[in-house]
């Protein structure tokens, strides 16, 4: 993809290197990239139409671009001239290009074999240097513009070579060195110069004016080095990173130990290699960011036509003999299926962490993802979750372009279109929180797809409430499609957020013309006419229900006095609940209740039972009377206790009742209150045959009758085992003070002594 706008991607990244461009159909997952590329257009464009770039120089004030034809082209970042004309510099191709620490000289070489030093703000400081040779390499002093450091820069062809002003001005050559070759690159940083030859990599104190090694390069039967260029790069004032063919070395400048020199002549600073390893490509130009390295990379294969592949640019974390790569981008410069190794540069801003990528027909300039540009590719991208946690990192600091708003925005749209509701209702709730203008403004998207019931458990409510007509359409929605739904959103929400009469009619009138869900329905409709305070409507619909919610109604609004013509309803519903509300203290009228009740002997009999529990006054006694029948017809097991500790119930009604129920027990309590003994003892007798209660009962009424009336009816001689069964118990000592003497019993005949007997 040639892509000519200033703001286009230039990059596509990647860790496994696919070719974007060849037409695959298989899509591959993205990495989150590290740089952003915009290229260099404006009058930059319409200078490499007609030329070609051969080298560059970048500072933050400007870029300095030299050309085939000899020019230098001042440029701003953006690739907009600097100057109204060019500087026709050469006469061929520039060489490099060296700018001061200030951005105010440049100075530039070229095979023409002239040095060009320029005042970009003074034309009375620029000149012509001509030094007869093919100059490769250039570099001015980092201080030229300050007064007393000699106006001083260094050239490299096959020797190195130090130039200043001295005594009126005149320019004095100093070699430094001679090179194994030529010199093929010079980079000054502070009173360190790094340059490179055919042989390798040698540093020079300027101060010291002292060597102080060479880092030599291995050299193998596929590549000559000389055949690359030398890439050097100073990280800070003591490390210096170098790329050569595919080799990366990171070196650093430590100071001697008193122990390590030897003697006089010994350099005071020592070059020692912390870092060395091979990449898979060939080595177009390397620099530092932050921790990790930017490495210009050109492939050592062809494409499939025969072709250059498209250079890359490799984030890679360091080690000692290896390196982690951290991102790849393949970079789409114009022209790249045609251009060699040595075609492509790398200049870098260490300070501001930005890179320019040039090739003779572009120039290319990368930073590093801002937390904008991060937020901007990963919704691009869709990672929207991402997206919503940086923003939120994020928030209040380095985002200039994106707020929280915006991606949630993006981000629920995205969700609505890929159909996911309940994300995108609890989303809602993430980013708008409690602001009324936000949910204003999104609510309708959920109305739109009519999916309102996905946001409505988190829309907000109180003080920060929406428009009543927002839960008014909820609620709609929710009668038309999820009648359940409105059950539950009816319960929830305060009845304040809506208007009721309204949500009422649009019930009824779904009810019309719709049977479904009718039950649900009924019971909203209940719920909602307690919200108006209609609470006759409110019952009447849970009865017609028979929904126990009615009771909680009863108790929660102190409607006791209106369920007068309810009760039975009530007891039918739940009994147990019902009876604690007839119960309730002076809630409502026993009388009432009993009169309700009184077609229903089995609910009467609840009522009046648990009444009786509860009171021991008039109110319950009144009702005793009534009570024997239904204990009667009941509970059974109640109606002796009953008969016992009662006094206020009609005897010989009850005595009827038992009598019709044959309740023997009951009837034989009963004729010993009316004090018809004789009636009870033939009772105990005859139909309950119980001799010991009979003894019991004689011995509790101390009544010689009584116990004539027992030996006469059991006629008790005639059967011996009732014979030894009188005997075993105390009958002798009551009879016998009645007995004839000699002492005898009555039952067996026999003649005893009775310890307890006195004579007549």
């Amino acid at each position: 993809m040639d892509l000519s706008n200033s703001q286009s991607e230039v990059g596509d990244s990647t860790h496994s290197k696919h070719d974007f461009e060849s037409g695959s159909d298989m899509e591959e997952e993205e990495d989150e990239p590290k740089l952003k590329y915009v290229r260099m257009t404006n009058d930059l464009r319409n200078i490499l139409t007609k030329d070609s770039a051969s080298c560059i120089a970048v500072h933050p004030k400007l870029v300095c671009v030299g050309s085939r034809w000899g020019m230098i082209h001042i440029l701003d970042h953006q690739g907009n001239n600097v100057r109204s004309t060019e500087l026709r510099a050469h006469t061929v191709a520039v060489n490099q290009i060296s700018i001061d620490l200030n951005g105010d000289f440049i100075a530039s070489c070229s095979d023409d074999g002239k040095v060009f030093i320029c005042g970009l703000y003074s034309a009375e400081e620029s000149n012509t240097v001509v030094i007869g040779r093919l100059v490769k390499s250039v570099a001015i002093d980092p201080y030229y513009c300050k007064p007393g450091y000699g106006k001083r820069f260094i050239t490299g062809d096959e020797r190195l070579v130090l130039h200043e002003k001295t005594f009126l001005s005149r320019l004095k050559s100093t070699v430094l060195s001679e090179a194994e070759g030529s010199v093929q690159t010079i980079k000054w940083n502070g009173h360190f110069v790094a340059w490179a030859s055919d042989i390798g990599v040698r540093v020079y104190d300027i101060t010291a004016k002292h060597s102080l090694g060479l880092i030599k390069w291995n050299r193998n039967i596929d590549v000559s080095p000389e055949h690359f260029r030398c890439n050097l790069c100073w990280k800070t004032e003591t490390t210096l990173l170098v790329g050569w063919v595919d080799t990366v070395r990171v070196c650093k400048i430590r100071k001697r130990s008193q122990l390590e020199i030897n003697s006089r002549d010994d350099p005071e600073f020592v070059v020692q290699q912390v870092s060395m390893f091979k990449t898979d490509f060939y080595i177009c130009g390397i620099g530092p960011l932050d921790s990790n390295l930017v490495i210009l990379g050109y492939g050592k294969e062809l494409d499939t036509d025969g072709k250059a592949q498209r250079p890359q640019l490799y984030v890679i974390d360091a080690k000692d003999e290896d390196y982690v790569e951290l991102s790849t981008d393949s970079l789409t410069l114009r022209g790249f299926q045609e251009y060699k190794c040595n075609d492509y540069h790398l200049e870098c801003l260490i300070e501001e962490n930005r890179f320019f990528i040039v090739s003779p027909k572009d120039v290319v300039a990368a930073s590093p993802y801002d937390a904008d540009d991060r937020l901007q590719w990963l919704m691009d991208h869709c990672k929207y979750e991402a997206a919503l946690e940086a923003v939120t990192q994020f928030e209040g600091r380095d985002l200039k372009r994106h707020t929280l708003v915006e991606v949630g925005r993006a981000y629920l749209d995205h969700l609505l279109a890929k159909n996911k509701f309940d994300d995108a209702g609890k989303l809602c709730l993430k980013i708008y929180g409690n602001n009324k203008l936000l949910w204003k403004d999104d609510v309708f998207k959920f109305a739109r797809v009519q999916q309102l019931r996905a946001v409505s458990k988190y829309l907000p409510r109180g003080d920060n409430a929406l428009d009543p007509h927002v839960y008014e359409m909820v609620l709609y929605e929710y009668l038309k499609m999820d009648p359940p739904g409105l059950l539950q959103m009816v319960k929830e929400w305060p009845s304040t957020l809506y208007n009721v009469p309204a949500v009422v009619n649009a019930v009824l009138e779904h009810l019309l013309v719709n049977d479904c869900d009718r039950i649900i329905l009924l019971e909203t409709l209940a719920i909602l006419y307690t919200h108006e305070k209609k609470y006759d409507k409110a019952l009447a619909m849970y009865l017609k229900l028979k929904h126990k919610g009615v009771f909680q109604l009863i108790h929660k609004h102190n409607l006791y006095s209106s369920i007068n013509n309810m009760i039975v309803e009530l007891m039918d519903l739940d009994t147990e609940q019902a009876l604690i509300i007839l119960l309730e203290k002076d809630r409502v009228n026993a009388d009432v209740v009993v009169s309700c009740l009184e077609n229903n002997h089995r609910y009467l009999y609840l009522f009046l039972d648990a009444l009786d529990k509860r009171e021991t006054k008039e109110v319950s006694r009144k009702y005793h009377g009534r009570m024997v029948k239904l204990y009667a017809d009941f509970s059974r097991d109640k109606l002796l206790p009953f008969l016992r500790r009662s006094d206020q119930y009609p005897i010989q009604e009850a005595l009827d009742i038992c009598k019709q129920r044959s309740f023997y027990p009951e009837m034989i309590y009963l004729l010993d209150r009316i004090g018809n003994t004789k009636e009870a003892l033939e009772l105990i007798t005859k139909e309950l045959q119980n001799i010991e209660q009979a003894i019991e009962f004689c011995k509790e009424h101390d009544d010689m009758e009584l116990w004539e009336d027992l030996i006469i009816q059991k006629d008790v001689s005639r059967d011996d085992n009732l014979v030894t069964f009188y005997c075993k118990h105390s009958f002798h000592e009551v009879c016998l003070p009645s007995l004839e003497v000699p002492p005898k019993c009555v039952i067996c005949n026999s003649t005893r002594e009775y310890p307890h007997a006195s004579p007549i």
